[in-house]
């Protein structure tokens, strides 16, 4: 008797304390890539992303260039070339397109590690400012969403979304909405 009077205390205060738990949670979500796209800071990394992209563009079009000059003076002349010249151009050819292919790849790593530099601080900014918007409001957990296959939250409700919460802490005013 004594056991089962104890179980059901044992229970009732486990359903207690979920209820209590369940009360206290507070979940809110947010579009990270939103927010950024209103930073004034977005349109000046966007034309540092440009402007540095153009610059890998007009180095691969110049070696590019000297690959096509080489290759159409070897097929005019090779025929009246000896066997070292002709060796020496078509060794000098495959290094122009070996060097082309590398700028290449190393121009793509370049560009995601200028991309990631010039986030960083932006992210940490929004970061901050969404740690603010949890301690100020009362948030327990506040998920990200609007990013295609990037997503972490399935569902929420659009009164929980703290997005222009967020954008207000960082001293934007969100757009108008239609509808609201």
């Amino acid at each position: 008797m004594k056991a089962k009077i104890l179980s059901v205390i044992v229970v009732l205060m486990a359903c207690a304390a979920q209820v209590s738990a369940q009360e206290n949670l507070k979940i809110g979500y947010t579009n990270a890539d939103y927010v950024l796209s209103l930073l004034p800071e977005a349109k000046q990394i966007d034309a540092e992303l440009k402007a540095y992209e153009k610059q890998l563009q007009n180095q691969i079009q110049a070696k590019y260039n000297n690959l096509q000059t080489k290759m159409s003076d070897y097929q005019a002349n090779a025929a009246t070339w000896d066997d070292l010249i002709r060796t020496d151009k078509e060794e000098e050819i495959q290094s122009l397109q070996q060097s082309i292919q590398k700028f290449s790849q190393d121009a793509e790593t370049s560009m995601g590690n200028k991309r990631n530099q010039l986030l960083k601080p932006v992210y940490e900014k929004i970061g901050n400012a969404i740690e603010q918007i949890a301690v100020e409001n009362g948030y327990t957990h506040i998920f990200s969403a609007g990013s295609p296959g990037f997503d972490v939250l399935l569902y929420a409700r659009e009164q929980d979304d703290v997005s222009n919460l967020i954008l207000k802490k960082l001293g934007i005013t969100p757009p108008a909405v239609e509808g609201k």
